[in-house]
């Protein structure tokens, strides 16, 4: 029989989020969890699917896909605000000229940003 149910830590994992992170969303409602009989929270499976999104949409090309949960979704007249939190792990590939890296002093290690500048932001189930 298929497990129904995983630990917080693996949950954790899977979404590609700290143990921490699981924890706040479950005091804040973002994740359901259940308890086992020694009071350990437990995920079921089809709440970690949920947050991961579906597959359908794994064909398309767009590099720049962050997966995640809602945070907020505020709308006023025609227009529709939409925050989500992202829940994957993800890397950022930057092609620059070597005279703005050696400005930036960048070395493997080194703390920074990736920032991605697009016309626009699509949302997908």
């Amino acid at each position: 029989m298929p497990k129904r149910t995983l630990t917080a830590a693996e949950a954790a994992r899977a979404l590609g989020i700290s143990l921490d992170t699981l924890r706040r969303w479950d005091r804040t409602g973002k994740i359901r969890v259940e308890r086992d009989s020694a009071n350990r929270r437990v995920v079921p499976l089809s709440e970690v699917e949920r947050l991961r999104g579906g597959e359908g949409s794994e064909h398309l090309s767009a590099r720049n896909r962050f997966r995640g949960v809602v945070r907020t979704v505020e709308i006023e007249g025609l227009l529709a605000k939409i925050e989500i939190d992202i829940t994957e792990p993800a890397r950022v590939v930057a092609i620059i000229t070597r005279e703005s890296a050696e400005q930036l002093a960048l070395k493997p290690g080194a703390s920074a940003a990736g920032v991605v500048k697009a016309t626009s932001v699509m949302v997908e189930l």
